[in-house]
């Protein structure tokens, strides 16, 4: 399994971390179109203390607020000053009539999220397609060496053979040099 490692990107008044095996992977658990870490607005977490949380529970979006409310509110920037209502009607600028009313559209629903399973589903037999690849490359890596050590045995008996072999025939070779020699006389 792949290790994991915190990343963490601020959404609104807090900071959300994820224990994930990469950065396309917490990108995916935030639900983020865009590379939030190319942009800036998210990074690798290496305080201790705030990666305990989703190492317990990784591939969990775990929110934590930044600050106290008090401290958000006072991070706020000021108030603009707001122009002032006329006490009547009269006091108000005179307005051109309208002459018709235009129908107000109704606002069209918001479209759903497009749904991300037939993409995990694809990455997930990448991933199996993967480890199947390297345990068959591992078997066939076994098969070699088995092989290797086959051949090397097979290259030392055949040593050990021709030098038996050669040492049979120049005794021999020796055997019929004498004789020759005693048959010329």
């Amino acid at each position: 399994m792949a290790t994991l490692k915190v990343y963490r990107t601020p959404i609104g008044f807090h900071d959300a971390y994820v224990a994930a095996p990469s950065k396309k992977a917490a990108l995916r658990a935030w639900g983020s179109a865009k590379d939030l870490f190319a942009r800036g607005s998210a990074e690798l977490v290496t305080d201790a203390e705030l990666s305990k949380a989703p190492l317990a529970e990784p591939g969990v979006v775990i929110k934590r607020s930044r600050g106290t409310a008090a401290e958000q509110i006072a991070a706020l920037p000021p108030d603009k000053p707001r122009k002032p209502k006329p006490a009547d009607a009269e006091q108000a600028p005179p307005r051109a009539k309208k002459t018709a009313a235009k129908p107000v559209a109704k606002p069209k629903p918001p479209k759903p999220r497009p749904d991300r399973t037939a993409l995990d589903d694809a990455d997930a037999a990448i991933d199996r397609a993967g480890k199947q690849h390297d345990k068959a490359r591992q078997a066939i890596e076994a098969r070699i060496a088995a092989l290797q050590a086959d051949r090397d045995a097979l290259v030392r008996e055949q040593r050990e053979e021709t030098r038996a072999l050669e040492e049979a025939r120049d005794r021999l070779a020796e055997h019929y040099d004498a004789a020759m020699r005693a048959w010329r006389g």
